[in-house]
This record gives structure tokens, C-alpha cells and sequence, in this order.
């Protein structure tokens, strides 16, 4: 535990994200739950307990200079991830879970419940099924191939003038020139990943209003 939390500092400084105790203390927790149920529930390829600090944790936390939407989805989130992460950093944000699978549900569910994450909702649906009231004002995913795709099957979500934010991990030239018009580019920003020697980008889109 405590190297993992050494591993947090460090990621946190190269980040520059301020120094946080308890979040540090409850992403180990979660890493622990991930490493845990993983055994049996499949929840990611990656089982090697260092590769998921970087690839899961790191990978999820490297956004979070970024992405400011204070009403969040994380949609095809899997394991929890980013969801889970920025939960842990901005308790004072609403970022909620979701994802089809029931397996992995069941692992949010109960994630939530042990680092006692008031501030997210678990969904077990298909993204077309979620009609949220309100609408979010942010949807992250990293969980689509297509830009395209995470655009149609999710622009009922969002408000008018709100933020997709794509995690990639290769630069989308293609996709980007051939954006339906309710969604414009805002920003491509290419992410470190602390002790990832892999490319990474984050796109953002606002959604327009019709």
C-alpha cells in the first residue's frame, strides 16, 4: 500500500494536481477493489497490480486538469474508469456510472459503497435507455472507438452548449473533419500520462445549441 501511495504522490506532482491524503488513500483503495474483483469478473485485460496504476489510474487521472464540467457521465465506464478517479478528486461534482454490463455494475455498485462516493449514481442500461433529468453538462468516455459513435449515442444526455470529452489513444485527424453539426472541436490536448510512454489525447467537443 503504501509504495502505491508513494507511486500517487508522485503522479499527482507531475500533474500538477495539490497534494490530497484522502484521495491518494482512496484510489489505493479502489486499485485494491479493481485488482480484487478482477479475479472474477473480468473487468479489464491488464492484470498486473503496476500496470494497472499506470494504464487505469494515471490514464484516468491525467484528464483531470482538464475536463470541467461540474455534472459528469462517464458512459461505457467499465471498471470505473475515468468515473471513478474524478470522483474520488472533486467530491464537490456530481459524476455518475455507466455502463451495460452487469458484472461491472455490480463492481460500481459496490465500489461506491466502500470509498463512500456520495457523489456518483450507478446506471446499469444501454446509453440510448438513460434519459437524465436534468441533462449533464459533461459526458467523458474513453470506452469508443468511433468519435462518431460517442457523439450520436450520447447527444441526448447533454444540454445545449455542454462538453464531450473523448480519451484516445491515437490522434483522430479522420474523425475530427467529419463531425455531425450539432457538435463543434473545441480543443485536441495531448496528455502525459505519468510512466506511460504511449501517445494520449483528450478531445473536446461543445455541443451546439439547435
Amino acid at each position: 500500500m503504501s509504495n502505491v501511495l508513494t507511486e500517487l504522490e508522485s503522479a499527482f506532482e507531475a500533474l500538477n494536481l495539490p497534494k490530497n491524503d484522502q484521495a491518494w488513500s482512496k484510489l489505493a483503495h479502489y486499485l485494491a477493489l479493481l485488482q480484487k474483483w478482477n479475479q472474477v469478473y473480468n473487468l479489464t485485460a491488464i492484470r498486473n497490480p503496476d500496470e494497472m496504476l499506470v494504464k487505469h489510474i494515471f490514464d484516468s487521472l491525467a484528464v483531470a486538469p482538464h475536463v470541467t464540467s461540474e455534472r459528469l457521465i462517464d458512459v461505457g465506464t467499465g471498471g470505473g474508469l475515468p468515473g471513478i478517479p474524478l470522483a474520488i478528486l472533486y467530491p464537490e461534482r456530481q459524476i455518475d456510472l455507466l455502463d451495460s454490463n452487469s458484472k461491472k455494475t455490480r463492481f460500481l455498485i459496490q465500489a461506491k459503497a466502500e470509498l463512500g462516493l456520495k457523489n456518483t449514481q450507478v446506471y446499469h442500461c444501454r446509453v440510448e435507455e438513460h434519459q437524465p433529468v436534468p441533462l449533464y453538462d459533461g459526458i467523458i468516455s474513453r470506452a469508443f472507438a468511433s468519435l462518431e459513435d460517442m457523439l450520436n449515442l450520447t447527444s441526448h444526455l447533454l444540454a445545449p452548449d455542454g462538453c464531450w470529452w473523448a480519451m484516445k489513444s491515437q490522434r483522430t485527424q479522420d474523425e475530427l473533419e467529419n463531425l455531425p453539426d450539432f457538435a463543434k472541436m473545441t480543443q485536441v490536448i495531448e496528455l502525459q500520462v505519468p510512466q506511460l510512454d504511449a501517445e494520449r489525447t483528450l478531445i473536446q467537443l461543445q455541443k451546439q445549441s439547435s
